[in-house]
């Protein structure tokens, strides 16, 4: 990526361009996925056949996690009779397919970029950096739906301003999974997590309980911390390194709008309502269809793509019907396949993505580093805060290998929480250390699930971009989130703020 101001670049700039010129030395992604197969099959084969292992940290559970070679007859077996289905049910391909299916058609439509027209005319142009990494992070709330629909939509939006598309495609990555975790409504990421904290403090008190809303405070209180810091990169760092977009028409949107597309717009905004109406009748009442049998809203957090896809058809397709830009069903069908045609790289990707991340599970190196990285932060001897800091250091270091949230905090969570415990901190503060670490690191590891997906979306802007580049535009927001929040945790502490809602910071053992 190069800059076409004349002057020198600074530091941060210079190892910027170094990063992301010996990352892009590296392999295309899915020659690189491939040959991280490899070696993984190879690792498991080397310490499969040494009998490496380690101790579960849970002392119900005495057989200790050994590695598993891949290579022998058994493994063999496993991989080819369970290559489809890995492929299949690889959880971020069908979340994509289902959604670009409703957004193909809002697309083709003229839907998406009359909305983004008006958005761009309405939101002061000092705010929209903000607005773009803030609703990354309020994005969680619909599961992982965010990296599907805001990282292309920031980009476009940013093309739309005149400005570089791979500007507004990091800020919103950055929000959406740098500040993951972070945000002012509760999602399905909290009971999970606390019910992961629960088992294990139950370890040192078989009555403890934990709050799914334990850590609320500090994720809330978070957002505008890392809306803030994240802007602050956008147009401090990576728009001067980026430059102007050489990339073709800049597609500057005009305020001005024709009959047709303001009577489009404003049936289409009616459909919207009407869904979100019909969504909260749903939801509100404790018996509403997405409810379940106990009241909570799972059903809901598992029916949010299915309703983002109808939320786009039916608002695009009404839109093309008033606009006349859809003059009959084959449209539409010529529309979604169309959708499903751009799609063919992340698909590729998608499959070789799928096994490298199942075969890292399958060896079990991936608990056995963590584990092992754990147990020697333990035996270092660092206590109270510095201990909180430096497991913070350590999630975000596993999480670059570890993908899953939730498979992290269960190997984990047996080991710190009853630590700190001992130690007088509660097991909602060591939670909330993990999710800080667990944050902003995701945007660095192509073991993402969605990494692959990102740079499809780059490469529609900048055809020969890799993972160099990636890694080196979203550096200075991990770099920059890590700065912001492990100090302001700190300062929780320190206040003795509570996290959430029954989220004391100290235990009394």
């Amino acid at each position: 990526m190069t800059n076409e101001t004349t002057q020198k670049p600074g530091l941060m700039q210079r190892m910027l361009n170094k990063i992301e010129v010996v990352g892009n030395k590296l392999p295309q992604p899915v020659t690189l996925f491939a040959i991280l197969i490899a070696i993984v099959l190879v690792l498991s084969w080397i310490f499969g056949s040494l009998g490496l292992s380690a101790d579960h940290p849970s002392p119900e559970i005495t057989e200790p996690i050994r590695a598993v070679n891949l290579l022998n007859a058994e493994g063999i077996r496993q991989i080819l009779t369970s290559m489809v289905e890995v492929f299949a049910s690889f959880p971020p391909l069908g979340l994509v397919l289902v959604v670009m299916l409703g957004i193909g058609v809002a697309e083709r439509s003229g839907l998406i970029s009359i909305a983004l027209r008006v958005f761009v005319s309405k939101v002061p142009k000092s705010l929209i950096t903000f607005s773009i990494v803030t609703a990354g992070m309020i994005s969680s709330v619909a599961a992982d739906a965010g990296y599907v629909v805001l990282i292309p939509l920031g980009a476009a939006i940013f093309k739309g301003m005149g400005r570089h598309p791979l500007a507004g495609l990091a800020a919103a990555f950055a929000g959406v999974s740098g500040g993951f975790g972070a945000n002012f409504l509760p999602t399905g990421l909290d009971p999970m997590m606390a019910a992961f904290t629960q088992s294990a403090a139950t370890i040192m008190d078989p009555s403890y309980t934990v709050n799914p809303l334990s850590n609320y405070f500090l994720m809330a209180a978070s957002v505008p911390l890392i809306g803030i810091a994240g802007t602050w990169v956008t147009e401090k760092i990576i728009v001067p390194r980026l430059g102007s977009y050489g990339g073709g028409d800049s597609e500057v949107y005009s305020n001005e709008f024709s009959p047709e597309e303001k009577r489009g717009l404003k049936w289409a905004g009616f459909s919207v309502i009407a869904i979100l109406a019909l969504i909260a009748l749903a939801i509100i009442p404790s018996n509403g269809v997405l409810r379940g049998e106990d009241g909570s809203m799972n059903p809901f957090y598992n029916s949010i793509v299915p309703l983002m896809f109808i939320l786009f058809f039916v608002s695009g397709l009404i839109y093309g019907m008033v606009a006349k830009t859809i003059k009959g069903d084959k449209d539409v069908a010529q529309m979604t396949a169309e959708s499903m045609a751009t799609m063919g790289g992340y698909i590729v990707l998608a499959f070789v993505a799928a096994h490298l991340v199942q075969f890292f599970i399958w060896s079990n190196l991936g608990s056995i580093l963590a584990i092992s990285g754990a147990s020697a932060l333990q035996n270092i001897g660092f206590v109270g805060i510095p201990l909180l800091v430096a497991f913070i250091l350590v999630s975000s270091f596993i999480n670059l290998i570890i993908g899953s949230a939730s498979a992290k905090w269960a190997i984990l969570a047996p080991i710190f929480v009853p630590m700190l415990m001992l130690m007088g901190y509660s097991p909602e503060t060591t939670m909330a250390a993990y999710r800080i670490g667990d944050s902003y690191s995701n945007i660095l590891t192509p073991l993402l699930p969605y990494f692959p997906l990102v740079i499809v979306f780059a490469q529609k802007y900048v055809k020969s971009i890799g993972i160099g580049t990636i890694i080196s535009v979203m550096l200075p927001y991990a770099l920059a989130f890590m700065i912001v929040r492990i100090p302001m945790f700190v300062a929780w502490l320190l206040l003795n703020i509570p996290l959430g809602i029954e989220g004391p910071i100290y235990y009394t053992p």
